[in-house]
């Protein structure tokens, strides 16, 4: 099964961990590609395109109010919902004081 995993941190609290923390944690996300899934870090800003009248709107920022911006994002193979928890819970989002949201996936075209 396929999870997609939304990484939510704030870069302050990732910058207040030492460089063996973070060392430590970026290593967890090389576990994850040497299996073969994706990992990706995303830069602060988006745009939010809807069309709901039928007529594009894109407009600054995220969707939704979160409490940290989206860091990150990654597409992940797990047998089920307790495997995709114990792979991301290491990962630098989940121990930054930020959060990992799992998603499973439906449907993909890879």
């Amino acid at each position: 099964m396929k999870f997609l995993c939304l990484a939510y941190g704030d870069e302050k609290d990732w910058k207040a961990l030492s460089k063996e923390e973070q060392e430590a944690l970026l290593a967890q996300d090389d576990v994850m590609r040497k299996r073969g899934d994706i990992v990706a870090a995303l830069r602060p800003e988006s745009t939010i395109v809807t069309a709901w009248g039928g007529v594009p709107h894109a407009a600054n920022g995220a969707f939704a109010p979160a409490t940290k911006p989206l860091a990150g994002f990654g597409i992940i193979e797990a047998e089920n919902l307790k495997e995709a928890i114990r792979l991301v819970a290491n990962t630098p989002c989940a121990r930054a004081k930020g959060a990992v949201e799992l998603h499973p996936i439906a449907a993909i075209n890879l």
